[in-house]
């Protein structure tokens, strides 16, 4: 018995051995197959150029994220020359405070869930978004409140540019609207540096009395010498950072025009000024800024065009029949939500596709 078991010891042993010795092996050829591989793939980087795919935002033409989220900064210099030419210092305050709170909240949160902190721009360009859509004496902490709503909530609480349902400018805008509803709706009109601020009603609010010509009110608007919020007055720079983002093919230039296009025709129909419609309130700048983002907006032309409809027929039926006079902000926050639906069913077809015709057998 001893015997047969110091030999079965030994069999054991000498099976442990050859198995360790096995498992060593492996693990030496797969460091050098992992070397061999990673040499590969270095030379492969040297010569070719890899293919990665990643979440929206999705980029073309060479264009980093980084690049593209910054050209569209800049085109906001349009409306932020005439914030603050028509509303003096105070609105340049105002675009300080939330431009200078969302990086800042970013850091923050990034920092505090071990994530690394890129400065691509996206922070920037929603707390601008944000200054450029209050009225010019809201509070400075009140800026900082709603900055920081939306990249914390609206944007980080989601995981991040990319990953958000709806547009966080417009939700951090939505936030103060229904917390601080009286500071929201207080409007002034244009002063220029020094001036003392003057209320006013907005142009679609039913208090709002303009003495003078219907040719002068429209001009007024398409400058932006009018009230209203900092930086949707003006239509004129409006069209102009559109035409600048469409000639870098940085947006989708059939979305606003539909958006648009939608209000012109329903107004049209219940028989409203449709130029005043166009002119007046927040239209022009949320079809130009909010409703051709990313992210928050449907992949394919098809559902980009059944978006920028929806967002047209609610903005509309909250002007006429709705408590607000305004109703962008929820209108394109509203079709954010239909976003996902709209991409699941409105579907490009496959290049190639060939729908199978179904044969149906008839009975004899």
């Amino acid at each position: 018995m001893k015997n047969k078991e110091t030999e079965n010891n030994g069999f054991d042993n000498i099976n442990n051995n050859s198995a360790n010795n096995s498992f060593k092996n492996n693990v030496v050829e797969n460091n050098v197959e992992n070397k061999s591989v990673n040499k590969s793939n270095k030379n492969r980087s040297n010569n070719e150029e890899e293919l990665l795919i990643s979440h929206p935002p999705h980029i073309w033409n060479g264009f980093s994220t980084s690049k593209l989220m910054y050209i569209f900064l800049a085109s906001l210099i349009f409306p932020v020359a005439s914030a603050i030419y028509f509303f003096g210092l105070r609105a340049f305050w105002v675009i300080i405070a939330s431009t200078a709170t969302a990086p800042l909240i970013e850091f923050i949160i990034k920092k505090a869930r071990k994530k690394k902190f890129i400065m691509d721009g996206s922070a920037l360009i929603t707390g601008l978004l944000l200054a450029l859509t209050l009225p010019p004496r809201i509070p400075i902490w009140m800026v900082v409140v709603g900055s920081a709503f939306s990249i914390a909530i609206a944007k980080e609480a989601f995981g991040g540019i990319g990953y958000n349902i709806f547009n966080p400018a417009l939700a951090g805008r939505a936030f103060l609207a229904i917390c601080f509803p009286v500071e929201m709706t207080r409007w002034y009109l244009p002063q220029n540096f020094g001036t003392d601020a003057v209320t006013s009603a907005t142009p679609l609010s039913d208090s709002f009395v303009y003495e003078g010509s219907k040719i002068a009110l429209y001009k007024n608007m398409f400058f932006g010498n009018i009230g209203g919020s900092i930086g949707e007055t003006s239509a004129l720079l409006i069209a102009a950072a559109f035409i600048f983002l469409i000639i870098l093919r940085i947006i989708d230039w059939k979305v606003p025009l539909i958006f648009i296009a939608t209000i012109a025709i329903f107004s049209l129909i219940w028989g409203e000024d449709v130029l005043f419609q166009v002119l007046a309130g927040g239209l022009m700048f949320g079809a130009v800024f909010m409703a051709t983002d990313y992210v928050t907006t449907p992949v394919t032309n098809l559902g980009r065009a059944i978006f920028a409809v929806g967002c047209g027929l609610i903005t509309f039926v909250i002007r006429k029949f709705g408590a607000m006079p305004e109703g962008v902000c929820f209108s394109i926050l509203i079709m954010n939500g239909f976003t996902p639906l709209i991409d699941r069913y409105v579907k490009p077809k496959p290049f190639g596709f060939v729908r199978e015709k179904i044969k149906v057998k008839t009975k004899s």
